[in-house]
């Protein structure tokens, strides 16, 4: 199948990246390249990095990018490794980020890899097909209290409860292997008037993926890194589908924006924590009515951005 995925807020994110043709940038998603061929485009001496632990994305952005061979260093893994990655490279400060988060349209519509309860496939939804943990060993092998957790938190869904126990209850009759047996559990555990609200398992399906590849934790853990890694000026742009992640990033740029642990009642800051940078979008970029339009998909996107101090 061919890499398709649709670049949400594309021009919005190249817009507040604000390029310069000499400047080093990152896309920590690489996914089929399509906010990297814009960046790449913008490039005279300049160099873009982009990062995907995504095999097929790979691939896929290795074509897109062809033409600007000169200008690009495609490099297989996860994000959360790119400072230590550039570091090899010699590369210590950057002068744009970008991150486009959660599953591509192309991990979606592939049946084989396990994402989408539309498709009947194996349970896998990994994004890295290097990794050992896949969507079944967390089915089959979590305790019902992990489960339950994981699909309250990641899931947000109101049942949590009772389909991490019908999970449990119909794994002790045999593995759960597919993602449409996993469909029917969870089916069951929903009450038949509260199934109307879209689809009963996209909310499961979120939680255990997200699980799976550790997505929050990625990302809670790289956002500090990344705005260090900025250069005077240097913007960070984000592009998150959910409130849990929109949420993490909110926080990270807050606490990044205004560091300071003084109690209010004082008069002075004396913990020395210095502010970063700023938080350019006090509000979400949401996408425009003809985006909506053409792809249904970015109606829960939010774009942030970040700009790093000119001077510290």
């Amino acid at each position: 199948m061919e890499f398709n995925h649709y670049s949400v807020l594309l021009q919005e994110t190249i817009e507040e990246l604000q390029i310069k043709p000499d400047g080093i940038y990152v896309d920590g998603t690489l996914g089929g390249g399509g906010h990297s061929k814009e960046i790449a485009k913008q490039l005279t001496t300049g160099h873009l990095y982009g990062f995907d632990q995504d095999d097929a994305a790979i691939a896929a952005a290795g074509e897109r990018l062809k033409d600007y061979q000169d200008r690009v260093t495609i490099i297989r893994n996860n994000y959360c490794n790119a400072r230590a990655a550039l570091y090899e490279l010699g590369i210590e400060g950057v002068d744009g980020i970008v991150l486009d988060l959660g599953v591509s349209s192309y991990q979606l519509d592939t049946e084989e890899r396990g994402f989408s309860y539309r498709f009947d496939a194996p349970l896998d939804m990994r994004m890295d097909r290097r990794q050992q943990l896949t969507a079944r060993d967390i089915v089959n092998g979590y305790a019902e209290m992990e489960l339950f957790r994981i699909i309250r938190d990641y899931g947000e869904d109101q049942f949590a409860k009772n389909i991490a126990k019908h999970i449990v209850k119909a794994r002790a009759e045999g593995p759960i292997e597919t993602t449409f047996q996993l469909n029917e559990i969870i089916k069951a555990a929903i009450p038949a008037k509260m199934r109307q609200n879209g689809h009963p398992s996209k909310q499961t399906f979120q939680a255990i993926r997200i699980e799976c590849n550790r997505e929050l934790e990625v990302l809670r853990n790289s956002l500090d890194e990344f705005i260090e890694l900025l250069n005077p000026g240097g913007r960070l742009c984000i592009i998150t589908f959910h409130s849990l992640e929109d949420r993490i990033v909110k926080t990270a740029f807050k606490k990044n924006e205004n560091p300071c642990t003084c109690p209010p009642e004082f008069p002075v800051c004396v913990c020395g924590q210095r502010s970063k940078g700023r938080n350019i979008s006090r509000k979400p970029i949401l996408p425009g009515k003809e985006e909506l339009e053409v792809n249904s998909r970015s109606k829960s996107a939010k774009l942030r951005v970040f700009e790093r101090n000119e001077e510290e």
